[in-house]
């Protein structure tokens, strides 16, 4: 049986995250201390308002996904050798990875192309400071048809910038621009009267052209930051496919895969994510069921309006591990008790 796991994003932080795993898991606990003091009092204490600052949700969302992750591994690993020792038809196997947005970050560690939780954190405090500076503008929760959605974007851009930046489901698209353009673009939505908008409560415009001083800054770090070329499928937001298709065979260091997986992550943070997209390929590859890794269960509400037979699961503390566990045991194999 073919899973996936889905890593969350910005946005599914809460104050207490991570707690839980820290308090009785030894490893999430190692994650947490590597972290460093500042991200656990975030992550365990920090207020709404706090977590919601980008270059504060960034590293915490990464920390808590990755301890996640972590304790999640080790209870799958023995699941698989009670696995291999029995009559087992349909073996659970993980076979393909995604994150949406931040959470690509997660799934590029998982996925061993970026080699260590120490790498990716350092790599997640830059793309969110900097992130953090080129903040303007802000996002709109769109609720409605994509082509009603796009067509109130291009009635209301004039000369500032506004687009379609997150789409989620079918019937959910984020938008992202210019302050007035988003007024415009909510007062338009009114109008029309069959979308529904949500001004979000963000002071940046991820992954519109807004973001786009980043993309160098980030490149340059990620060129020197020891990338490999990734060991499992991690669909990307940018082309929706295998990221290991998007940069090309040949060898990965010589052959300048290395600076496509670059360009490819640092072009992520000013081009749209397109969620829906993902999971309709996930699910095309013979995916069955999808472990969402993190914060919350935003990504897994999401996959239900995408594939309504989708089966889901989330991992973000012991209780959703161990019912997480318990429903791949009963889905995959009923001989592993």
């Amino acid at each position: 049986m073919k899973i996936a796991l889905l890593f969350a994003g910005q946005g599914a932080q809460y104050s207490g995250m991570g707690k839980d795993l820290y308090d009785h898991d030894p490893e999430a606990e190692m994650i947490f201390d590597m972290a460093g003091e500042d991200i656990k009092s975030w992550c365990f204490e920090g207020t709404k308002e706090m977590l919601r600052q980008t270059e504060i949700t960034q590293p915490s969302i990464y920390t808590v996904t990755m301890a996640a992750y972590t304790v999640f591994m080790k209870e799958f690993q023995t699941l698989k050798q009670a696995q291999n020792f029995s009559d087992c038809d349909s073996p659970v196997e993980i076979a393909a990875l995604a994150g949406f947005s931040l959470g690509e970050y997660a799934a590029l560690t998982a996925g061993k192309s970026i080699k260590d939780f120490k790498t990716g954190l350092e790599i997640v405090k830059r793309r969110g400071h900097w992130m953090s500076e080129a903040g303007k503008g802000g996002m709109v929760a769109a609720m409605g048809h994509r082509d009603d959605i796009l067509r109130c974007v291009e009635l209301s851009r004039e000369d500032d910038v506004l687009e379609g930046v997150n789409f989620n489901s079918p019937t959910q698209t984020v938008v992202a621009g210019d302050r007035d353009a988003l007024i415009r673009f909510m007062e338009t939505a009114k109008d029309l009267g069959h979308i529904k908008t949500v001004m979000l409560s963000v002071g940046n415009a991820f992954h519109s052209p807004l973001m786009t001083p980043v993309v160098e800054k980030l490149k340059a770090l990620l060129m020197t930051s020891e990338l490999n070329e990734p060991a499992i499928p991690i669909y990307s937001n940018v082309t929706t496919m295998d990221i290991r298709e998007t940069i090309g065979g040949g060898d990965f260091y010589s052959d300048g895969g290395l600076e496509r997986l670059a360009q490819l992550m640092a072009d992520q943070v000013n081009s749209p994510v397109y969620w829906e997209e993902i999971i309709n390929n996930l699910k095309e590859a013979g995916i069955e069921a999808m472990v969402e890794i993190g914060p919350g269960k935003t990504l897994s509400g999401l996959v239900k309006k995408i594939s309504h037979d989708m089966i889901t699961m989330h991992v973000e503390d012991v209780e959703s591990l161990g019912k997480t566990m318990a429903h791949l045991r009963e889905i995959s194999c009923q001989e592993v008790k």
